[in-house]
């Protein structure tokens, strides 16, 4: 069984630098001293089953993501990893704002600007980026 879970956790590790390159390692750090297991359980299944599977490519995949975490509401530091991965995986930011604009009649507007506030934000600090 630990083989398997090796797998996981390896396939896990390559995917989520494909999607979030470094930006997810600070996150992961960052609950290694409160809960040692979740960043294991993020790498293995979310990243190492769901994003692995057939059927999407990243795009899409971030882009449900960022839909679901602004579904979701109150979720602005996952916003703005997934927003990183979002731009990352090659979603534009005219494709981040258009997802999130599409979800004003579902969700509403206040759910909707938080979001945007997020992807100002990111966008802002990519902008700042040597390369981006």
């Amino acid at each position: 069984m630990a083989e398997k879970t090796d797998e996981r956790l390896i396939k896990g590790q390559q995917m989520l630098a494909a999607v979030d390159g470094q930006a997810a390692a600070a996150t992961l750090h960052a609950l290694a001293d409160v809960a040692p297991d979740v960043p294991r359980l993020i790498q293995e299944f979310a990243f190492g089953d769901i994003y692995t599977r057939s059927g999407l490519d990243l795009r899409q995949r971030e882009m449900i993501t960022i839909t679901a975490l602004l579904i979701q509401g109150d979720t602005a530091g996952q916003l703005h990893v997934h927003i990183q991965g979002a731009l990352h995986v090659g979603l534009t930011q005219q494709e981040i704002v258009e997802t999130f604009i599409h979800c004003i009649p579902y969700i509403g507007f206040p759910r909707v600007l938080n979001a945007l506030s997020a992807a100002r934000q990111v966008f802002a600090e990519r902008s700042g980026q040597d390369g981006d």
